[in-house]
């Protein structure tokens, strides 16, 4: 199996690669205002909410773009088919971890993410600039075509929580409903496993070694010939579970609306504890 993954040394190698900054964080600032204090030269700042979302609604606040807008998106920040893309962020790749699931998701064939994003690129002693690509570059030639990687459903998930293995990626309070400070209603999809996200990685930002993320999964029922699924608020952190279950082998849906599409419908029901 090739790495999701590709660490800085080998990034800084690589000669033709589009490389995507995909810093965001929630209520703000900005990414792109991070983005222009300093990135990976060459790199393009991808949009989480305009470029890997469809506006909010009841499919949830990041539901999938269609094919047509996110093939638009990609070949705007010059994403071709025949060439790599790395992307990166300075959260622990829990951003990036959805542009690499969304370009999966769409077909392209050859997308890594940066382990330990912005903050290993530059421990590793190697620059960063200012200067933003000239708006003029080439566009890209990516051909978006839907289904390279599993999804589920509302109901789907649902099924999935007693029939195989539905982890949750948020942080546990938010799991067990002792807290909600997005959506409207606190606690999760019943069956669920809580499974936060953060324990994927080390103090260092990094991913596990893909044998201590097999233990780890292996402790929540996930393990081969297990049906894996795994959502979190708005399915943007879900992505970094697939990612890290990816990193240690095993294959997993991701339920792209998430916690906010299920709370969009009352006649669900909510677990807490």
């Amino acid at each position: 199996m090739t790495s999701p993954l590709i660490t800085p040394a080998a990034l800084d190698a690589l000669d033709d690669v589009t490389v995507l900054d995909v810093r965001w964080r929630l209520g703000g600032p900005p990414g792109v205002e991070s983005y222009r204090e300093g990135h990976i030269p060459g790199a393009v700042f991808c949009d989480l909410d305009k470029d890997l979302a469809a506006p909010p609604g009841e499919g949830g606040r990041h539901p999938l773009p269609e094919a047509e807008a996110f093939q638009s998106a990609m070949r705007r920040l010059g994403v071709s088919d025949g060439r790599p893309v790395v992307v990166y962020d300075d959260t622990a790749s829990t951003v990036a971890a959805r542009a690499w699931w969304a370009l999966r998701y769409f077909g392209h064939q050859d997308v890594r993410v940066l382990d330990g994003g912005l903050p290993a690129w530059t421990e590793a002693g190697l620059p960063t600039t200012k200067d933003v690509p000239a708006s003029g570059r080439t566009e890209g030639d990516f051909t978006a075509r839907p289904g390279g990687m599993p999804v589920l459903t509302a109901d789907e998930a649902a099924a999935l929580a007693t029939q195989g293995v539905l982890l949750d990626a948020r942080a546990a309070e938010r799991y067990r409903g002792e807290v909600e400070p997005i959506d409207p209603v606190a606690g999760h999809v019943p069956g669920a496993v809580s499974a936060p996200t953060t324990e994927n990685v080390g103090a260092d930002g990094r991913f596990l070694a893909p044998a201590a993320l097999r233990d780890r999964f292996a402790g929540l029922g996930a393990g081969e010939g297990v049906p894996v699924g795994a959502y979190c608020g708005s399915g943007v952190t879900a992505a970094h579970e697939v990612l890290a279950l990816e990193v240690a082998g095993l294959p997993a849906a991701l339920y792209v609306g998430s916690w906010s599409n299920w709370v969009a419908d009352p006649s669900r029901p909510v677990a807490t504890g």
